[in-house]
């Protein structure tokens, strides 16, 4: 890592990688990514209560014609708008004679079916009863008591985030044969970054794990996980995000799981300080074959000091489908991971 410049606090510069190191010549990390520690970060993980609450896609996949249609622990859930705008929720089969609602359009803030035409307003009505549901800006929540098991809560705990006004905002969603804990694992292990993704990431080094404070990255006094002097439980990491060619940006980064399917990497320090990426895992059910399903929404929500960011952000249009076919391109890989991982666990041949 290279030192930030003086005259500003808090920003590593972009710099040329002037002796890039070949992919098979990288320092290995696998003795440091050791199987208990990420195993016992999983399992913290998942003993935080989640209120019942899943991610089931983008605010702005909410709206228009369609209602957006997610299968979540084998529940068809759909959510719409209604005549005012407000978010709805419901089971997406028809109380009449069953019905796929997602496939019926929303007329004037009506869901109508396409069987025989029952209309559904967002009240309970013939058997229908909606669900809580939540918009939180960027992602959207629908708690399903019978499917999550734990006391519900009012919202879902949404983690913290840059304002509206001052970032920009992109989602992806995919779909493994994978449980929600492999997705999790796969986010709690940050020494594959570099190995496994070298198109995207150089120069990774894990300096804080949970338990061990990363060092300063200023010479200032050490900090915990989240940056802010408060001994989080998550790892810390020093990387390069490759931009193009030799250029890339070195940050710190923090992982941290604030809930059973949510993994948070937050920038702490160095460019677009305060940028998170949000990976939430929601099961869906069984394939076909009996094979668990989970679907990775990942929310990548971006902010950046430089005068130019504002031009950024007037481009957002523009720039939201080159950031979900980032996210989509790290992923391809990942889902794999986390398939492998699935696969060898319910084999019995899981090594950790």
């Amino acid at each position: 890592m290279t030192s930030r410049s003086p005259a500003r606090r808090g920003r590593y510069p972009l710099r040329l990688r002037r002796r890039p190191v070949a992919w098979h010549s990288q320092r290995p990390t696998w003795p440091e990514a050791r199987p208990p520690v990420i195993a016992e970060m999983l399992k913290r993980a998942r003993a935080r209560p989640s209120g019942n609450w899943y991610v089931v896609g983008a605010t702005r996949d909410v709206g228009g014609g369609r209602p957006l249609a997610r299968t979540v622990g084998g529940r068809e859930v759909v959510v719409w708008r209604d005549a005012r705008g407000k978010l709805v929720a419901g089971p997406g089969i028809c109380p009449h004679l069953g019905a796929p609602l997602a496939d019926s359009p929303v007329r004037c803030g009506t869901l109508i079916c396409h069987w025989h035409g029952l209309a559904l307003d967002g009240t309970p009505f013939a058997g229908w009863e909606p669900l809580p549901v939540h918009d939180d800006g960027v992602l959207v929540w629908v708690r399903l008591d019978d499917v999550g098991g734990e006391p519900g809560t009012p919202a879902p705990a949404v983690p913290r985030r840059p304002p509206a006004s001052a970032s920009v905002e992109a989602v992806y969603t995919g779909v493994g044969v994978c449980e929600p804990e492999d997705v999790v694992a796969n986010r709690l292990d940050p020494w594959h970054g570099a190995w496994f993704h070298p198109y995207s990431f150089v120069d990774l080094t894990v300096v804080g794990t949970p338990g061990r404070a990363a060092a300063p990255a200023d010479g200032g006094r050490a900090r915990g996980a989240g940056g802010d002097g408060k001994d989080e439980d998550g790892f810390t990491v020093d990387v390069s995000f490759k931009v193009a060619g030799r250029l890339v940006v070195p940050v710190r980064a923090v992982f941290t799981a604030p809930g059973p399917r949510t993994v948070v990497m937050r920038i702490t320090e160095g460019e677009g300080r305060g940028s998170v990426v949000e990976t939430h895992a929601t099961p869906l059910g069984p394939d076909p074959r009996g094979r668990p399903r989970t679907a990775v929404v990942e929310a990548v929500v971006a902010v950046s000091d430089r005068p130019g960011f504002a031009a950024a952000r007037r481009a957002a249009p523009l720039l939201r489908p080159l950031m979900r076919a980032a996210a989509g391109r790290l992923w391809r890989d990942d889902l794999a991971y986390a398939e492998r991982r699935w696969a060898l666990r319910s084999a019995g041949r899981f090594p950790g």
